[in-house]
Formats: C-alpha cells, structure tokens, sequence
C-alpha cells in the first residue's frame, strides 16, 4: 500500500484524500491544516489523522477541540508520496522541506513549472514523471486542455490550437473573489497564461489561449478551435473523443444547456460534492469546417485535477504504468458519466 500524506486539506485536498481513501493501493497517513477550521473537523470526522501545518499554531487546534496527531513534519516523514494542495505560492515554499526528507511530491497548478522536474497530465505524459522528486499537476484548465489535445494529436495531428476561456470569479466558498457584476478580460494581453502552460505538457503544440473572468462559480467554459492536419468528420471526431473515458459527450437529447444543469445532472448522478472529473464536451457543439475543429466545453475547476493527482501518484512512485493506473483511478472513483 501507498502511504501517501495531504498537505492541505481544503478545495482540492479533501477531495485529493477522498480518492486516495478509494484506491486498492494506497491509504491516507493523515492530512495538514494551518488552522483550525470547518474543513479541519471534517478531516477528523472523515477518519483522516489531523497534522498541523504550523507547529507554533498547534495550540489553536487545541483550543479548539480538535486532537492534533503531530506536526507536517512527521506527516511528511511517515508518508511514501505527499500530495501538496496548499494555496498558490505555498507549494514552491514547501518543496525544500520535501527534498529534505526525500519524498517524493505533488504540486498543484498554481505553481511555476520552474519549481518542479516536471509538469503532468496523466493522459499526456505520465511517463515523464516516473520517479520524479517534485512534480506538478497542471490547473484545471490546463488539464481540461490537454486531454483534447493528446487524442487528437495522435489520431490526425495538430497544426494550432485557439481557445477562448471564460472562467468563473472564484470557487462557491471563495467570497472574497469577484468580479460581482462585470465581465474581465483577464489579462488583456495575449496569451492568457493556460497556453504557456499547455506547452509544458506538449511543447511543440502551437496554441493561443485568451481568457475572462465572469461573475459565476460553478465551472469554467471554453471555445475551442483547432486546426488538425488531417480533415476527419465530425462524427469521426465525436467517436474519438466518446472513447476517451475523462472527456464525457453531452447528449443533446439530454437538455443540458449551461453549467448549472451539468452540476445539477452530476448531483443527481450521486457524485460526490456534485463533482465532475471529466472534461463535458457538448456533443453539437463539435463541428469541422475542413481541417478546424469546433467545440465548446465545460471544466469543473474543483474536481477535474483530482484523478490526475492519484495517478501522478503511481508514476512518481512507480507503483503502475499510464494505463493501468488510468484504468484503476477511472473504477475505484466511478469516472465516466
């Protein structure tokens, strides 16, 4: 079994430890919290051995009421692999405390790809990651971007990507983000940063990203051109994405018409916390003008680097190849919609 430490316990991490709980090869250590919060209780409630982040904070936990099972430190000590899902900026500050106890570990998008020995996606380049000190998984959008890109590079080739992402304000708990009542560019030069960050997946795609916050929380949204080299139909094309299990085609027939039916449609499916781990691609939104390829698709931006976490688990630990573990982390968490 894999013990595996999670170093931060809120949008991402709880949802990090959850699917690590699910897996037939690995098991949780425990989890780090800065401070005593909503989130630190249910780490407690959930089973997860509760670790403070802050040894000079310990006595707030206590105040609290709530049993500490020791500093990170010895988290990161017992763990074989750490899952670091702290806010932006605070990963890269972790990393040497990583390197000092030898543990391999994850990183989260917000990160620099300079602060790691490789940027991942399972579905891109698990291979790249085998055995890798530090590793980072790419944000959500990066994510969502390179599971079409990997498919369709393989079957027909790629000459240039465009998209346009329209991305919401801030996560449901995150109110101190915004705009409330505007539409941003963001940032108003061009590239938004997701193309560079595509390109620390695949670094010979030629791709132009732009992007705007709006005022929504529930997923982000994105246009998407692509111009193939090779000029298959559309319907060649939906089969090719159909087959992919984390890029999931939503019927028409089903009447999903925004990101507030496809959270309603994932809650009713029984997914935890209304997540959804794949890319949803509207299925009449695919269309080919010759060689250009049209879609729109949603990423639900608190869920879809989840399974890409477990498997950048395997490949840093060399517990499996890309397939395997692909297929282990689809079953034991019940993607594919």
């Amino acid at each position: 079994m894999l013990r595996v430490g999670i170093n931060g316990y809120g949008t991402i991490g709880k949802r990090v430890a959850d699917a690590v709980r699910a897996q037939p090869d690995m098991e949780v250590v425990g989890v780090a919290k800065t401070r005593p919060n909503f989130e630190a209780e249910a780490a407690v409630e959930n089973g997860f051995p509760l670790y403070a982040a802050i040894e000079d904070r310990m006595d707030r936990f206590d105040e609290a009421g709530i049993d500490l099972a020791g500093t990170v430190e010895g988290l990161i000590e017992e763990s074989d692999a750490v899952v670091d899902a702290t806010p932006s900026g605070i990963g890269a500050e972790n990393a040497e405390l990583y390197r000092e106890y030898d543990t391999p570990a994850l990183l989260q998008g917000g990160e620099s790809h300079d602060a790691v020995d490789v940027s991942f996606n399972a579905r891109s380049n698990f291979e790249a990651a085998r055995d890798a000190d530090l590793v980072r998984v790419v944000s959500c959008n990066t994510t969502g971007l390179s599971r079409l890109v990997a498919p369709l590079e393989e079957a027909y080739g790629i000459d240039k990507m465009r998209a346009t992402l329209v991305r919401r304000g801030g996560d449901p708990a995150q109110s101190s983000r915004g705009p409330i009542n505007d539409i941003l560019p963001d940032p108003v030069t061009l590239p938004s940063h997701h193309g560079p960050d595509v390109k620390t997946i695949f670094p010979d795609l030629d791709v132009d990203t732009l992007g705007l916050k709006v005022p929504a929380t529930l997923m982000h949204m994105h246009s998407i051109n692509v111009t193939l080299e090779a000029a298959p139909s559309a319907d060649e094309v939906r089969d090719l994405l159909d087959d992919e299990e984390r890029t999931f085609l939503i019927p028409e027939h089903m009447d999903v018409d925004g990101a507030g039916k496809l959270k309603e449609f994932a809650l009713d499916r029984g997914r935890p916390r209304g997540d959804i781990w794949e890319n949803a691609i509207w299925e009449e939104s695919i269309s080919m003008e010759g060689t250009d390829l049209y879609l729109f698709q949603a990423i639900h931006q608190e869920s879809d680097v989840v399974p890409e976490n477990v498997d950048a688990l395997r490949a840093v630990t060399g517990q499996a190849d890309r397939e395997e573990s692909m297929e282990t982390t689809n079953e034991s968490l019940g993607v594919g919609l």
